[in-house]
């Protein structure tokens, strides 16, 4: 995600966790159609810290051999873009199978942007719609909702603490671009961030008069 296509701290915090000194990276850039673009930015960036990389291609004739291979990963990384589609494109190739058995395994890395952060909880709000909005089609590999771009995008905050509200969404975490949450087996650990001034936030449903129907809890963040 930088400007220079470098690869970030997140990057390597990633890697870290695999605990291997060449992990195999998968880039799943199904949100996007596998835009060549998308996938070269990840291959300059990864090819930059001495890993093993493939990329999960399901637009393509040989997306079978491509899901079979998915197994092998020990980080899957998912990028941005079309979360509705992500899904639905998941759900015909089987992947979403393959990443829930591995999530179950638990012997990987699963991380994502956007779309690819999104794609792991219950829920969340997207633009795949056009207007943002509260949408349920997740893995559930995580319990909750999830809103990408907290800070980035003016009418993220306000759908999602909306629909919580509502009762459309459960209640979730919300992270400002170059935020990110840790979880293992299902439980956040730390919060993560490239910069200070970069945050995680619990959202949750309240009864509270003064809440607006929503408490907002800013998270203590590890800055890498």
């Amino acid at each position: 995600m930088a400007e220079n296509g470098a690869p970030t701290n997140l990057d390597r915090y990633l890697l870290e966790l695999t605990g291997k000194s060449a992990p195999l990276v998968c880039f799943a850039p199904t949100a996007s159609a596998d835009d060549p673009q998308y996938i070269n930015k990840f291959l300059m960036a990864y090819g930059q810290l001495g890993v093993r990389s493939m990329v999960l291609t399901l637009w393509h004739s040989d997306s079978k051999a491509s899901v079979e291979r998915l197994r092998e990963a020990d980080l899957v990384l998912v990028g941005g873009g079309h979360t509705v589609n992500l899904m639905a494109l998941w759900h015909a190739h089987k992947v979403d199978r393959a990443l829930r058995a591995m999530a179950k395994e638990g012997d990987v890395v699963l991380a994502g942007v956007s779309a690819g952060g999104a794609c792991w909880f219950e829920g969340c709000v997207t633009d795949s719609f056009g207007d943002v909005a509260p949408w349920r089609g997740g893995l559930e590999i995580l319990p909750g909702s999830f809103c990408p771009h907290y800070d980035g995008e003016s009418d993220r905050a306000p759908a999602f603490s909306e629909a919580i509200a509502d009762g459309e969404l459960p209640g979730g975490w919300a992270a400002d671009d170059g935020a990110a949450i840790h979880f293992i087996d299902g439980t956040p650990v730390d919060f993560i961030a490239e910069r200070k001034g970069q945050r995680v936030y619990r959202i949750l449903p309240s009864d509270l008069p003064t809440s607006s129907g929503v408490l907002s809890e800013a998270q203590e963040m590890t800055i890498l």
